[in-house]
């Protein structure tokens, strides 16, 4: 796999030009009903889910390699249940996924196709993992790599961001046991996993984490990659969904080693347009 370092520089230069266009008629960004990153039953969500059911098109010209029929067997790099969907090959060794699809509804492609931006592939049905909902889910990925992008990175941003909040901090150490800050700033120093209340919808794209003013974890949800067969978030190391959402409720921001003595431990959760929401605490370490 490339250096992180060198896909993310490829990801900033490809946003900066906006390489996709939306595979539905734009939407206010704080309208989706889910984004990418989120919790998802057991995994992490390699998806953006539309809310609205309309015609949905080709973000960008490329080819046709595989049309999926609802109940088909999908590969390895597309774990989730698809539903009818259409998946289309563009430069850069970039896929765009449109699942989700209306049962005879994949606008007559084939595979070999070629589709140019605009081209539409039918409307949404219930076919795939979100039984009852008929919405797009779309997805961008790196096949190289086998790595999952965040399609916000790649497309226009119209529109305000659905408010972060950074509530009900709470520091887990390696046996499991729990110091909510909102109880006690006092805790034994040692390595803690810091988590927030995981909001339902709204998800940042990316959180960091200060002690003493030196920032100690960036985790970043602008990509998704796979390891040991698992999709992992980067921060200093991969975390799979079993240390990013413990559990319903919580969210990972870093793992941190609190020392001894009074620490200020700050953490910034910042929106994909750049806005920051922060907090600060001050505790003390036996």
């Amino acid at each position: 796999m490339k250096h992180v370092a060198t896909i993310a520089l490829a990801l900033g230069t490809a946003a900066a030009g906006f390489a996709f266009d939306w595979p539905q008629n734009a939407i206010q960004s704080d309208s989706f009903y889910s984004y990418f990153g989120q919790r998802r039953g057991e995994t992490i969500s390699p998806s953006l889910i539309f809310t609205d059911s309309e015609d949905i098109k080709a973000a960008d010209s490329g080819k046709v390699i595989a049309v999926i029929s609802e109940h088909s067997a999908e590969s390895d790099l597309f774990e989730s249940t698809l539903g009818n969907a259409v998946i289309v090959a563009h430069k850069d060794n970039l896929l765009t996924v449109y699942a989700n699809l209306d049962r005879d509804e994949t606008g007559g492609r084939d595979a070999l196709d070629r589709v140019e931006t605009g081209t539409e592939f039918g409307v949404c049905g219930n076919s795939g993992w979100q039984q009852g909902m008929a919405n797009l889910e779309f997805q961008v990925v790196d096949a190289e790599n086998k790595a999952f992008i965040n399609p916000r990175v790649l497309m226009p941003r119209v529109g305000k961001e659905l408010a972060l909040s950074i509530q009900d901090i709470v520091a887990v150490n390696r046996k499991g046991a729990e110091y909510p800050f909102s109880l006690s700033k006092r805790l034994p120093a040692g390595t803690y996993y810091l988590y927030r209340r995981r909001q339902e919808t709204a998800m940042p794209y990316r959180t960091t984490v200060f002690v003493n003013g030196a920032a100690v974890e960036t985790i970043a949800y602008d990509m998704l990659v796979q390891n040991d067969k698992a999709l992992c978030v980067i921060g200093q190391k991969h975390y799979p969904a079993t240390l990013l959402y413990p559990d319903d409720r919580h969210q990972l921001l870093a793992e941190i080693a609190i020392p001894k003595g009074r620490s200020t431990i700050s953490i910034v959760a910042t929106d994909i347009l750049g806005k920051e929401t922060s907090l600060a605490y001050t505790i003390e370490a036996q």
